[in-house]
């Protein structure tokens, strides 16, 4: 398994149609226990986890991403859309470029 993904119910069902297995979370609890088990597993090369758990868990993720280790971790917005104050992948692009198209 390549992929796995953390999110609310709607999400984790949407990429399980894909092939991509994954946690539902609704509790802080079991958002780290799962990104606990997914950034351990020697299977999961991508993670996919949604701004909702990201959120619960922001000094694991944030520590998970400065380690620079694998998994990848890829952020996305869940089925509601990007949370308040959440840059989207456009935005983020042209920040990080310094053009604006």
């Amino acid at each position: 398994m390549a992929f796995y993904i953390i999110g609310g119910e709607e999400l984790v069902i949407g990429f399980r149609f894909v092939g991509v297995a994954g946690t539902v979370v609704e509790s802080v609890d079991e958002a780290r226990e799962a990104f606990r088990a997914a950034t351990t597993s020697p299977e999961v090369r991508v993670l996919i986890i949604s701004e909702q758990v990201s959120a619960m868990i922001p000094r694991e993720v944030m520590d998970w991403q400065m380690s620079g280790s694998y998994p990848l971790l890829v952020e996305i917005p869940g089925i509601a859309g990007h949370m308040d104050g959440r840059a989207g992948l456009i935005d983020s692009i042209r920040e990080a470029v310094g053009l604006h198209v």
